[in-house]
């Protein structure tokens, strides 16, 4: 080494141990001072006042304005240049498009300065892999600015998370998942700002600018932080479903399903094509309450039994934080290791599918000119329904999402013989229902189920109860395993009560003759012992143009001496339901009748021999008439101010007791038909079909 570099040297050691000891300020050089390197330009404007930082240089291929930065302040073009300047940068902040993140870094970890690195680290796991071994090497710290990780309601969340008592919060019971959710509006404008704006590569190099990775990555960061979730081997796997609706390359709305390595579900729901702009929010869900943690405002609300309280906290600047770490000590608050959990999300958006378009009737175009931004209808109920049920936009069978092509299959087809295309839409599709959330008891259902033209007549996993699923057969309580989803009541409780004792239905084998589908299911309890076989079969009947029908039957046969129980046999007046059970689509101008009563505090309760439905669904008017099962007049449960459903239940207000290898069978009919229909000419369809 030569005289003149251990000059060099020996004056950065002994200003170092200046800084240290905080007889100086922190030297700071900032590379990218347009975007966000304007909030630090403010920030360092703030500590400089304070007498704990000076701006000693910037780099930006486009220089600031006059009079927004010191005098004293050295301007170069690039940070080669910044560092061939001898400026002794202590602390060097990197706030430039993420495909130079890497690059820049690294020079930064060459040198003798510690990292202040902005989000997302880097566009690939190689490269982070690459800066983190640097920075080992180097022996420098490197903070990565999810701002949302200084916020002091995290330590009061993660508690929560971890089943502690935070005194800052009350309580909202153990842990069933956490939800992260994103709505926000981006302009033509917004992706034309840069040429890296919305790009998956550019010239060869990753860009990954997506809605997950760059505007709404804080809401992934932080719901990975409340987890637990640092490292990639955090997490169990990582699940995307990506989809754009303006002409970029990356995505624009997208679901990332995670699960840590200890089970817990972590959805995130995300989109830059709301209706307006909220401020996202982290949901931890929890078996007797949820805490919603608004991560930009810093506020916690939490609703339980004793109601609604809100909370707010106070929030550590990353960059204070980072210089207390250098003179003082004070652990990192987004360490760069703490970033693998996130890099290995962004790494498998990286590498998935590129995201699909949504086509052009699906979205709503609110504006005009650059200022014109896309609206995908109804997306704030879709986010909800995608967090509740940890579902993609896939399972959820939306008409702009990727087909499920796994455990989904199409029944029957329109019209009243063989003549009907190959190609013609299904009006029936059976799910196996495997993939559900446990919470929502995995379990075969019919959906969509359609009219003849094409009218949707059944809905699946909706926000107000995400276990309704669609036609099928199903009970809340078999042996005090729920098989219904949800929450089960319980007489001791009073209540509906949160437990771990949903059971499954699992298809043990499928044949399938001209219109006729037959399954032969098993149900398992809670702790996957069978309690049930069932045999359940779905016929199509064509009738005419404009009406088919679909004949369920189901044989339960007992395994063991079962209890098959509801919320009303266990005391909750009313609410008898379980077996079959049809989930409605919202629809308008609803009529609920039979042929001895009408709307639903007449009908529901009621044992008559048809119940009809009539409303304005999506596509066109159509009737439902839900035929009594021809074995037992069990009551009809019918809900339609509060949801749209009808079902008949079998265990009304006591339970049905079988012994082992006794069976009990219940066959139902439903007329669907395209249009409405009045109690005449439904009497004359009931009648015809019989005879």
């Amino acid at each position: 080494m030569d005289t003149a570099s251990t000059e060099s040297a020996s004056s950065s050691t002994s200003f170092r141990a200046a800084v240290v000891s905080g007889t100086s300020p922190v030297r700071i050089a900032l590379v990218g001072v347009h975007g966000f390197g304007t909030h630090h330009l403010r920030n360092l404007e703030r500590l400089s006042s304070q007498g704990r930082v000076d701006l000693v240089a910037v780099a930006d291929p486009n220089p600031p304005a006059p009079g927004d930065l010191p005098e004293t302040t050295a301007v170069h073009k690039s940070l080669d240049e910044l560092l061939a300047g001898r400026h002794r940068p202590d602390v060097i902040i990197v706030a430039t498009p993420i495909q130079t993140h890497a690059p820049l870094a690294l020079s930064v970890l060459a040198s003798e300065a510690d990292l202040y690195l902005e989000k997302p680290p880097v566009a690939s796991m190689s490269d982070f892999l690459r800066l983190r071994k640097a920075a080992e090497e180097a022996g420098r710290s490197v903070q990565i600015g999810f701002q949302s990780l200084g916020s002091h309601a995290l330590m009061a969340l993660e508690k929560l998370a971890g089943g502690e008592a935070a005194e800052e919060l009350p309580g909202i019971g153990n842990l069933k998942g956490i939800s992260a959710t994103g709505r926000w509006v981006r302009d033509r404008a917004y992706y034309k700002r840069s040429r890296w704006a919305g790009k998956r590569s550019l010239a060869g190099v990753d860009v990954v600018d997506g809605v997950a990775t760059n505007p709404l990555a804080h809401a992934i960061a932080t719901a990975l932080r409340i987890a637990g979730a640092r490292a990639a081997e955090d997490l169990a796997s990582v699940e995307t479903d990506l989809y754009r609706a303006n002409d970029i390359e990356a995505d624009d709305t997208s679901v990332i399903r995670l699960r840590t390595t200890s089970g817990l579900p972590i959805t995130c729901a995300l989109t830059l094509c709301a209706t307006e702009s909220v401020e996202p929010y982290v949901t931890l869900h929890g078996t007797e309450g949820t805490a919603v943690f608004h991560y930009t405002e810093d506020r916690v609300t939490v609703r339980n039994e004793a109601g609604e309280t809100s909370h707010s906290f106070g929030r550590d600047d990353l960059t204070e934080n980072l210089l207390q770490h250098l003179s003082e000590g004070a652990p990192l608050l987004s360490p760069l290791d703490h970033s693998g959990a996130f890099m290995r999300v962004l790494e498998a958006i990286r590498t998935a599918e590129a995201p699909a378009l949504i086509p052009t009737d699906c979205v709503e175009w609110v504006g005009t000119g650059e200022q014109a931004h896309a609206v995908i209808p109804n997306i704030e109920d879709i986010l909800e329904r995608a967090t509740r049920a940890h579902a993609t936009f896939s399972e959820l069978g939306l008409p702009w999402a990727r087909p499920v092509t796994e455990g989904a299959e199409a029944l029957f087809k329109p019209g009243a013989d063989s003549a009907s295309p190959a190609d013609a839409t299904p009006i029936a599709v059976l799910r196996a229902g495997s993939g559900l959330e446990p919470g929502l008891t995995p379990r075969p259902y019919l959906h969509p189920v359609s009219t003849q033209a094409g009218v949707v007549v059944t809905d699946h996993l909706p926000s107000d109860h995400v276990w309704h699923l669609g036609a099928g057969f199903a009970l809340q309580d078999v042996n005090a395993s729920n098989f219904w989803g949800g929450r089960s009541y319980r007489r001791t409780a009073g209540k509906y009560v949160d437990l771990k004792d949903h059971g499954r239905i699992e298809t043990a084998n499928v044949s399938r003759e001209k219109d006729l589908t037959t399954l032969d299911l098993n149900w398992l309890a809670a702790d996957s012992s069978p309690v049930l076989m069932e045999q359940r079969s779905l016929r199509r009947i064509p009738l005419d143009e404009r009406t088919w029908r679909l004949d369920l039957q189901t044989r339960l046969t007992a395994v063991v001496d079962v209890s098959l129980g509801s919320p009303g046999s266990h005391g909750a007046a009313g609410s008898g339901y379980g077996g079959f059970f049809w989930r409605l689509p919202v629809n308008a101008s609803p009529r609920v009748f039979s042929s001895t009563a009408e709307g639903e505090p007449f009908v529901h309760g009621s044992a008559a021999p048809w119940l009809a439905w009539t409303g304005e669904f999506d596509g066109g008017p159509a009737t439902l008439v839900f035929g009594a099962p021809t074995e037992c007049p069990d009551p009809w449960f019918v809900r339609c101010g509060d949801y749209p459903a009808v079902g008949s239940a079998l265990a009304w207000d006591a339970p049905v007791d079988l012994a082992a290898g006794e069976s009990l069978t219940r066959t139902h009919s439903v007329w669907i038909s395209d249009g409405t229909m009045n109690a005449a000419e439904i009497e004359a369809l009931v009648s015809s079909s019989a005879s």
